[in-house]
Order: structure tokens, then C-alpha cells, then sequence
């Protein structure tokens, strides 16, 4: 019994290295430096990670002013990052929960895989796709001068919607259907010269999980 679980343990081993290893596709877009991996977990381990994130989350939905009026953030949401951290985002100073073990190591595998170390995740959940997020760029101070956004997709396939920072309806837009388990990078200026949204979509009834592994700098470092 033990030899067969520990046999199935290196099986597992070796099939996350390979997955690891799989090929990127990198998106042909000016100032940008955007790479996908559509299979990055399997789908049996995307539905494992799901179900244990929203068991072990404590899910919480914020409030933000827009034009003078106070509106509940269309998703829900939590923030796990080291002690000592602090991050502000749309008017929110967010305080952060401490990972669990799952969480951790899934933040390990993802900064190795991509070379860049990473202290903090901003969990959302998309209960269905009512639920949305609206244009912006991740460019907050806390990040640095150019941000690596490593966004982890299980559940519900949603668009995920890329745009040129100061056009707004002029601009072209690029569409990436984020599938289970695929995973996002966004890096260098990409920020600073694009944004992105995740727009409703009404005919979508499942649950999506969307997991952005990022580095915070410390406070007095931004």
C-alpha cells in the first residue's frame, strides 16, 4: 500500500514538472509582454484547487464609490500576502489574511515556474457571470515600476478583455478565452501602456476562481 502511494506521489511529481514545462503562447501586442499557458493544471487538479479555495476562503464583497454613489464590488474576494504587507486598490487598503499550506506551495510552484518571487495573492471569486470586473491596469505603487501578474484560472471559461491605457472605445480590443486551469503573465510595461477587464456575461450559470499571484514591495519600498 505504501510503495503503490508513494509510486502514484512521484507519478504526480513528474506530471506537474512536465505540465510546468509546457509550452507558452506569447501575445503578439505592442508594449506588451503577455504569455499564456492554456493547460497549466490538469483539469482533475483544477476542480481539486476549486473546491479547496472556496472551502478555505474567507469571502468577503467591499463596498467603492464611483461618481458619488456606493456600489458592492461585483465579485467576491480575499487577499492572502506575507506578514507585514499592505495593499490599496480601488480606494480599499487590504490587510492580509495568512496563506494555508495549499495555497503556499501552489504560490511556490507558479513563482518557479516563472522565475519571479511572489508574496501575495488577491483571490476573486465569480460566482457566475453576473459577476465582473471592470477596465483597469494593475499599476498600484505596491508593485513596482513593472508589475508580473501571474493569474490562475479554474472554473467557469470567461473573456478576459485587453485594451490601450487612455483610448477607451476608440481602442481596439484583444480577446483570450481563459479556460480551467490555464494561466496568465503579464509583465514588463504591460500595465503601464494596457488595460484589462473581465466583462458579464449572462449566459454563464458556474463559478469561476481567479487567483493573481503578484510581489508587493514593502511599505516605504513603493
Amino acid at each position: 500500500m505504501i510503495k503503490r502511494e508513494l509510486g502514484n506521489s512521484q507519478a504526480m511529481t513528474a506530471e506537474r514538472s512536465t505540465r510546468d514545462k509546457a509550452a507558452w503562447t506569447r501575445l503578439d501586442l505592442a508594449d506588451a509582454d503577455i504569455r499564456l499557458c492554456a493547460k497549466y493544471v490538469s483539469q482533475a487538479e483544477a476542480h481539486r484547487l476549486i473546491d479547496l479555495i472556496y472551502q478555505k476562503t474567507r469571502w468577503q464583497q467591499d463596498k467603492v464609490r464611483l461618481f458619488g454613489r456606493v456600489h458592492l464590488i461585483p465579485r467576491l474576494h480575499q487577499w492572502y500576502a506575507d506578514p507585514g504587507l499592505s495593499y490599496r486598490w480601488s480606494g480599499l487598503r487590504l490587510q492580509p489574511e495568512s496563506w494555508f499550506d495549499e495555497l503556499s506551495t501552489l504560490r511556490d510552484r507558479i513563482a518557479n515556474a516563472i522565475d519571479v518571487p511572489l508574496n501575495s495573492v488577491l483571490v476573486n471569486l465569480y460566482r457566475d457571470g453576473q459577476d465582473c470586473m471592470g477596465w483597469h491596469a494593475d499599476d498600484e505603487p505596491e508593485l513596482g515600476e513593472q508589475p508580473v501578474i501571474a493569474s490562475l484560472s479554474l472554473g467557469a471559461e470567461r473573456d478576459f478583455l485587453l485594451r490601450r491605457s487612455g483610448k477607451s472605445g476608440a481602442s481596439p480590443k484583444r480577446n483570450i478565452r481563459l479556460t480551467d486551469g490555464s494561466l496568465l503573465v503579464m509583465a514588463g510595461d504591460t500595465q503601464r501602456f494596457w488595460q484589462h477587464a473581465l466583462p458579464r456575461r449572462r449566459r454563464i450559470t458556474e463559478p469561476r476562481i481567479n487567483l493573481t499571484f503578484r510581489r508587493v514591495l514593502p511599505v516605504g519600498c513603493a
